[in-house]
């Protein structure tokens, strides 16, 4: 294999026990021991050396929270906020029949302040959503709702 001297098998190791990887490996050789070698003779040399390669947690996405349902008020209650319209009167969503490219699932969302968003769920299941101006958010009253419908939709469809 690789034609290194004790000395420098010594740093792979201790290198390797700092945390490094196979890239960083492969950088330290070229740049402090001038050898060169492919990704490959690297991983090959740490596997003739013995030496375990620490591996570094993944990061797990924080779990997100449901939003609380909203308080329900009764029929005819006049302690709504002014303006602001049930979350589920006019809250509308559909799904498209054709995805576009890099959506697996998508569909437009009506809120109760009368824009529309195109709303889409890419490959590996992130969701995201295309308002009519950048850093648009629909109104707070609507997003339990939406979030149901949403839920719904993606069950039904096997998500």
């Amino acid at each position: 294999m690789a034609n290194l001297t004790p000395e420098q098998r010594q740093l792979v190791a201790q290198w390797a026990a700092e945390g490094a990887n196979l890239n960083q490996i492969q950088d330290r050789l070229r740049s402090e021991c001038e050898t060169t070698l492919t990704y490959m003779e690297t991983r090959l040399l740490i596997m003739e050396l013995g030496i375990k390669l620490q591996e570094k947690p993944r990061e797990v996405p924080p779990e997100e929270k449901p939003a609380p349902p909203p308080p329900e008020t009764p029929a005819g209650d006049d302690a709504a906020v002014a303006g602001e319209a049930p979350a589920d009167s006019s809250l509308k969503v559909s799904v498209d029949e054709v995805p576009p490219p890099g959506a697996v699932i998508s569909g437009r969302a009506s809120f109760s302040d009368g824009v529309t968003v195109q709303w889409f769920m890419d490959e590996q299941g992130r969701f995201g959503m295309r308002g009519p101006a950048p850093g648009y958010q629909p109104p707070p009253a609507d997003i339990p709702a939406f979030q149901a419908e949403l839920d719904n939709i993606l069950q039904l469809r096997g998500f």
